[in-house]
């Protein structure tokens, strides 16, 4: 008879016999058989699937009782989704902001109808999650983060407090649910996954992709049992739109200084023969920096450039003439750092939004853009993910990086659907610079093929 045992993030196991050998190590110190908690569901499977006696000791989840649950319908695609899940009870879905992954998470803790945990990446995702968890299934939820520690049956935690709580966590839960899944993969992350014997697993995202992502979703969560893109759902569920790229010209100026910290900076990745095109491109390039005398000049150079193409004088006349031609339009602007967004705001008077701004003062602004006081909101990145954002019709890009995720999650954001609405995403890029090349990487994705 087997004996499997939960401890601090471990499996432990009285005996092993071949069908699991490979899957677990001796620990001498315990004389006992050791694995990773993320191992619980195959281990057991694969014991009851050649009929090994075994007892369960590592479990702490149970039923719970829904009785006066009140959830929103699914839509065809969302019915969809939650059945290929369950066919698996594991796996990422994947779907664009805006079209109810929340809501199709709910109706399967609603179908699990156990311990369940919600892992997100921020504060402000914790307390959204908690208010539609209350409001769908009528029950109390706990919330672990911000230095909140309490636990209930359903309970959504931050990934920075899974990472460190996990240990003491990881058997209280059958089913977890990680929102935002493309931060899973993160060293640290993988322990919210890795530390919990969860059998049931759902991974949520709009935009997964990441170096090395699909071999790590799989271990952690599962396969990808369902995806739909923007353009699929482009005038079904999400409002139709046009993405217009406006090439802006430095000043005179600002071209002479790009191009003097522009050639200190080519000339020295030639010289270093550093490929960007490698994986470890950007590493190599650090180490370059700080092994040569010249390395902080260089470094500099290379940051200077980069701000000067993404933050031109020029932009500004751009913004006016987008806001003027879209007088009474909610619009939100996306800058690629603080610097710019606050510039921005004194430039036209605009409230901004960044992670400097006080949690009070971010409710108020987020409040009268969803009533009309502001039609205009400035932010750097904060406002990508994690926070739900009142609906929007225009976007600004004045400077962004050159990430597909970056930017596919900016479109998301102005594509709530309403009657009559047609989003615009505005890209501002700075011509015969660096941000032309940055542009087309970030543009490769399916939802900026074609706009028609």
């Amino acid at each position: 008879m087997i004996s499997i045992e939960y401890q601090s993030g471990s499996l432990l196991l009285s005996s092993v016999n071949p069908h699991i050998k490979s899957l677990v190590t001796w620990d001498p110190r315990l004389e006992l058989y050791r694995c990773e908690a993320v191992f619980y569901r195959k281990i057991v499977e694969i014991l009851e699937n050649h009929q090994v006696d075994y007892i369960d000791k590592a479990k702490a989840f149970s039923p719970i009782k829904i009785t006066e649950a009140s959830l929103q319908p699914l839509r065809d695609y969302q019915q969809q989704a939650f059945e290929n899940w369950l066919s698996l009870k594991k796996g990422l879905v994947i779907l664009p902001t805006g079209t109810g992954k929340t809501i199709l998470a709910i109706h399967i803790i609603y179908f699990i109808k156990k311990n369940t945990l919600i892992v997100v990446p921020t504060i402000d995702l914790m307390n959204q999650w908690s208010s539609a968890l209350e409001d769908n299934l009528k029950v109390e939820v706990g919330m672990v983060g911000g230095g909140i520690y309490e636990v209930k049956d359903i309970t959504v935690i931050t990934y920075d407090s899974a990472a460190l709580k996990m240990d003491f966590l990881g058997d209280q839960f059958a089913l977890i649910v990680f929102d935002e899944c493309h931060h899973l993969p993160g060293e640290r992350n993988q322990l919210a996954a890795r530390l919990s014997i969860a059998p049931y697993r759902l991974g949520l995202s709009a935009t997964p992709e990441r170096e090395n992502g699909e071999i790590l979703y799989e271990q952690l969560i599962g396969p990808f049992v369902y995806r739909k893109e923007i353009q699929a759902l482009k005038k079904k569920v999400l409002s139709p739109y046009e993405v217009k790229t406006i090439e802006i010209e430095l000043t005179p100026k600002e071209r002479i200084e790009y191009e003097t910290h522009r050639k200190i900076y080519i000339n020295f990745i030639k010289s270093e023969r550093i490929d960007f095109k490698n994986p470890y491109g950007w590493s190599h390039f650090l180490s370059a920096c700080g092994r040569n005398q010249r390395g902080r000049e260089v470094f500099n150079a290379y940051l200077l450039q980069k701000r000067i193409a993404a933050h031109g004088q020029n932009k500004l006349f751009a913004i006016w003439e987008i806001l003027q031609s879209h007088l009474g339009e909610r619009t939100i602007i996306f800058t690629s750092e603080n610097h710019t967004a606050y510039e921005i705001g004194r430039t036209f008077f605009l409230p901004v939004l960044t992670h400097q701004t006080k949690i009070k003062e971010r409710k108020l602004f987020l409040s009268h853009f969803k009533d009309g006081l502001h039609n205009v909101l400035v932010t750097n990145k904060v406002l990508n993910e994690g926070v739900d954002v009142p609906e929007a019709s225009i976007g600004i890009i004045a400077s962004g990086s050159g990430s597909v995720r970056e930017h596919v999650q900016r479109l998301g954001r102005i594509l709530r659907p309403v009657d009559g609405k047609k989003a615009i995403l505005y890209e501002l890029v700075s011509s015969r610079t660096s941000e032309k090349s940055i542009s087309y990487r970030r543009s490769q994705h399916s939802a900026y093929k074609r706009f028609n």
